[in-house]
């Protein structure tokens, strides 16, 4: 079941969802989403320096992407077949027995722009602004703006909460992420 945006507001207005800063339900609430706002800060990768990313025998990934940071007035234009990593503007704070799932928004896609290749899902227990995988499959660049709404998230409750949530599991890469962070897949165990 999909939270509608009654249930959304509820929520975020008693806390349960906590959006930092605070969203203006008049722009944000969807009839069941909310929609996010790019932030100023994107990694864009270092393709010219690395041949390929060796996923076996390992690279660091800190060296392989660097960040850009793009004032609120200015323009971060993303290139067709470019993908770099964004952030949203807002941080979100989940609770144990809700998820939540990031889409792209059509006016965005009907340009070319996708803003997730995988990750979709935000388990409960998350914290951290959410990381954008940014792509252009378009065929014109786009330009982008820091504040501009980006994506839509949909909320679900879980049938109880999760014993151990997001931010609470040892395996955890991403919490309380506040700049769009590179691939933390060296760390996976085999």
């Amino acid at each position: 079941m999909v939270l509608s945006d009654r249930d959304i507001r509820q929520h975020i207005e008693s806390g349960k969802i906590r959006l930092t800063p605070a969203i203006d339900f008049e722009t944000q609430l969807g009839s069941c989403s909310i929609d996010l706002r790019l932030g100023n800060v994107f990694s864009v990768f270092e393709h010219s320096k690395f041949p390929f990313i060796d996923l076996r025998n390992g690279v660091d990934m800190e060296q392989v992407m660097r960040q850009v940071t793009v004032a609120d007035d200015e323009t971060f234009v993303l290139h067709p077949g470019q993908m770099v990593l964004g952030i949203t503007k807002e941080s979100m704070e989940l609770p144990a027995d809700i998820l939540a799932r990031l889409e792209g928004r059509s006016s965005l896609g009907r340009l070319g722009i996708i803003v997730h290749g995988t990750a979709s899902v935000f388990d409960p227990g998350w914290v951290g602004n959410a990381t954008l995988e940014l792509g252009n499959v378009g065929i014109i660049p786009v330009g982008l703006y820091p504040g501009m709404r980006i994506c839509s998230f949909t909320f679900e409750p879980l049938s109880s909460p999760a014993e151990v949530p997001y931010g609470k599991r040892r395996s955890s890469k991403y919490v309380n992420q506040t700049t769009p962070l590179a691939s933390k897949i060296m760390g996976d165990k085999r």
